[in-house]
């Protein structure tokens, strides 16, 4: 093996431990997050560091291919459909649960923030 092999293999070998690393903790906060809204958020933050994070890994592994374009365009759909998802998930439940605002912390009354929202989105 020559140097740059080596070092190839430390990086790569980091970037995936380090992605592990973060799903994890990502399952550790989904599975022991009491309220869903952090638990989604918990996986949401996990899953797009973490499958970056490994995706890198497997980049460095294979070197500059067509596989590492493919890796590429993997990681930016599931960085858009993520957050996408994430948004839809915590607004559903702001629309159906009837005890949000008692489980949240925020400054105001959860009907002047609808209000305030109702009104942004009419303008």
């Amino acid at each position: 093996m020559t140097v740059i092999e080596i070092i190839r293999l430390i990086l790569g070998s980091l970037f995936i431990i380090c992605g592990v690393m973060v799903f994890i903790f990502e399952i550790y906060g989904v599975f022991h997050l009491k309220y869903v809204l952090n638990r989604m958020h918990a996986a949401a933050m996990g899953d797009t560091l973490g499958l970056f994070l490994c995706s890198v890994g497997i980049m460095i592994f294979s070197g500059l291919n067509f596989t590492t374009l493919k890796l590429i365009l993997v990681v930016m759909f599931f960085w858009f459909s993520s957050p996408v998802s994430s948004h839809l998930i915590a607004k559903l439940v702001m629309r159906t649960d009837d005890k949000v605002d008692k489980k949240l912390s925020f400054r105001g009354n959860l009907s002047e923030l609808e209000k305030k929202l109702s009104q942004d989105k009419e303008a």
